[in-house]
C-alpha cells in the first residue's frame, strides 16, 4: 500500500498523458508469443511492485518494478500484449482517472490491487510507528470507519468502470496480506502488540470488502493472506513484507521481491486461469 503521495500527484499527470501511447506500444506480440491473452496490470504499489527492486526507469514516480508480480506472469506467459499502469500512491480515483485508457474491448485479462490509500494506510502507518499506542488504535480505527462507510462505493466505482472499458475480461482482485506474525510479536522489536493486532484486523476488514465488491461484480478473488503466513514482519529472514526501512522509507510495509514471487505471483497465475 502505496506512499509519496503528494509527489505522485504531479507524476501521475504526466503518465495519463504517455498512456495511450503505451497501450499502442503494448499491443505488439512480443517475440513467440502464442498466447491471446491481452492482459492489463492497474492498481497501487503492490501491484507497481514498490518494495521489490529492479524499478523501471520509464515508469518514473510509480515505481513499476520488473520483479512486480504482473511482469513476472507476462515474462512466464508471454500474453499477446501486457502493459502494466499500476502505479505507487494510487487511489480508486486515480485508476479511473489515469489508469483506465489502457483498458479496451480487446482486453481479456486485468489484475488489480486497489483500496488501501483511499483509507490512508501510510498516513496510518506512520502515525503507528511514531506516535503511542493510543494514537495508532484511533487513527487505525478512523481507518476502518472510512472502510466500512465509504469504500464500498469506492470499489463499485472502480469495478464497474473496469467492466465499461473491457466487458469480456477476466478480472482478478487481489488483496492485501496480514503485516505481521503475532505469534512471534512479543520477541519482535518495533510496535506493540495491540499494534500490530490492531492493524492485522483493520487488513481482514480491507480484504472484506474488497472481496464484497469482487464478488458483486462478478470478478475473481485472490486472497495472498494464506500464502504470506510465516513470511510477514517478526519473521525474520523469512519475511516476504519490508519492516520500517529508515534509509528508504518508501520500501516500508511493501512486499519484496520474494513476496512478489512467493506470494502474489502464485495467487494471481492461479486466478488468471
Amino acid at each position: 500500500m502505496p506512499t509519496r503521495d503528494s509527489r505522485r500527484r504531479t507524476v501521475r499527470t504526466a503518465a495519463a498523458a504517455c498512456l495511450a501511447a503505451a497501450a499502442v506500444l503494448a499491443a505488439a506480440a512480443p517475440a513467440g508469443a502464442t498466447s491471446s491473452v491481452r492482459y492489463v496490470a492497474l492498481g497501487d504499489s503492490y501491484s507497481a511492485g514498490l518494495g521489490a527492486g529492479s524499478y523501471i526507469a520509464s515508469s518514473g514516480g510509480c515505481d513499476r518494478s520488473t520483479s512486480a508480480y504482473p511482469a513476472l506472469w507476462a515474462s512466464a506467459h508471454q500474453p499477446a500484449s501486457y502493459v502494466s499502469v499500476a502505479c505507487a500512491g494510487a487511489t480508486t480515483s486515480d485508476v479511473i482517472n489515469s489508469q483506465l485508457a489502457a483498458l479496451s474491448a480487446a482486453t481479456t485479462l486485468v489484475s488489480i490491487t486497489i483500496g488501501g490509500n483511499d483509507v490512508g494506510f501510510s498516513s496510518v502507518m506512520e502515525t503507528c510507528v511514531l506516535q503511542p499506542t493510543s494514537t495508532c488504535v484511533a487513527a487505525i480505527t478512523a481507518a476502518e470507519s472510512e472502510m466500512s462507510s465509504q469504500l464500498p462505493a469506492e470499489l463499485d466505482r472502480v469495478l464497474t468502470a473496469i467492466a465499461v472499458r473491457s466487458p469480456g475480461a477476466r478480472v482478478v482482485v487481489l488483496d492485501y496480506p496480514h503485516l505481521y506474525d503475532l505469534s512471534k510479536s512479543t520477541t519482535c522489536i518495533g510496535l506493540s502488540t495491540t499494534d500490530r493486532t490492531d492493524l492485522n484486523q483493520a487488513a481482514d476488514l480491507l480484504d472484506g470488502q474488497i472481496q464484497a465488491a469482487a464478488t458483486q461484480h462478478g470478478d475473481v478473488f485472490a486472497d495472498v493472506r494464506p500464502v504470506f503466513e510465516g513470511h510477514e514482519i517478526c519473521d525474520g529472514w523469512a519475511s516476504w513484507l519490508h519492516a520500517v526501512n529508515f534509509f528508504d522509507p518508501d520500501e516500508s510495509y511493501h512486499p519484496t521481491g520474494a513476496g512478489q514471487s512467493g506470494g502474489y505471483l502464485p495467487m494471481f497465475s492461479a486466478a488468471a486461469g
